[in-house]
């Protein structure tokens, strides 16, 4: 019996989970971005609060793509790249279609990454050498 009233409380609580919802100033301060962006987001068509009069009231659907979205913006990601990513997830609920595109996008990114990183490098050792011939033509001209 005990272990009834449990697994009530459980189903309770996943249920009351599930069915939370957050305010846009909620979401801002949790991802420390702006309401702002998260209308901007919605704009765009990839959030979809439901609304209350005035109020947005978002579900946790919302608030993981938001998360999805920052993740995604934060790798260097297109909002184009975004969204075609978050509405593969609509289509394929397996997730395959959509973690086969992310892993050509990751593929590309690393390898841009990598492109950039031996520019920098390159320049950085053109930089270094510029400095040391500045430095001793600076000795010369010191002697004379």
């Amino acid at each position: 019996m005990e272990h009834n009233n449990h697994t009530d409380c459980a189903s309770e609580h996943n249920a009351t989970e599930a069915d939370r919802t957050y305010s846009i100033g909620q979401l801002a301060e949790e991802f420390q971005i702006t309401t702002r962006a998260i209308r901007f987001y919605e704009s765009r068509g990839l959030i979809q609060p439901q609304r209350e009069g005035t109020n947005r009231i978002y579900s946790r659907r919302d608030r993981g793509r938001l998360a999805i979205i920052l993740r995604g913006k934060n790798l260097g990601f297109t909002l184009e790249d975004i969204a075609a990513y978050l509405e593969l997830y609509s289509v394929d609920r397996s997730q395959r279609t959509q973690t086969e595109m992310l892993l050509d996008k990751v593929e590309a990114a690393i390898a841009d990454l990598n492109r950039k990183k031996a520019d920098l490098a390159r320049t950085l050792n053109d930089l270094k050498v510029l400095r040391a011939e500045c430095t001793a033509f600076l000795k010369t001209v010191d002697k004379t």
